[in-house]
């Protein structure tokens, strides 16, 4: 997959991170919409953000070797969903990732950053 390339090595991991992340939403669309189930919502959104919060202790240590500035955007993921985590808003786990303008199809916040960092391995 990567060639040791500590750029690629990152976008990989993110793009794996931000997969999970979209399946998870998934499940939980459908267990709101679908089952009714808002219990279950909540989990997945909870589960969504224990992931991002855990994303710069996950991903960082490894990867020193890429800018400051990567690291530093990736702690505020990380900071955001430990906030979401913190004041237990489900609305505010749902929306990690999601600007204000975001357009259903467009990639979310994660995405864009993984889509970045892969270009900077080039």
């Amino acid at each position: 997959m990567n060639s040791g390339n500590p750029y690629e090595l990152l976008a990989e991991r993110l793009e794996l991170v931000a997969k999970q992340v979209r399946e998870i939403e998934s499940l939980g669309r459908k267990a709101l919409y679908t089952d009714n189930d808002e219990n279950a919502y909540r989990d997945f959104m909870r589960q969504k953000a224990i992931i991002l919060a855990g994303l710069a202790d996950k991903v960082v240590p490894q990867t020193q070797s890429v800018s400051d500035e990567l690291n530093e955007r990736i702690k505020r993921f990380s900071l955001s969903a430990s906030q979401a985590l913190e004041v237990g808003s489900v609305f505010f786990m749902s929306a990690l990732l999601y600007p204000e303008n975001y357009k259903e199809g467009d990639p979310n916040d994660l995405e864009d950053f993984a889509a970045k960092v892969k270009a900077l391995a080039r």
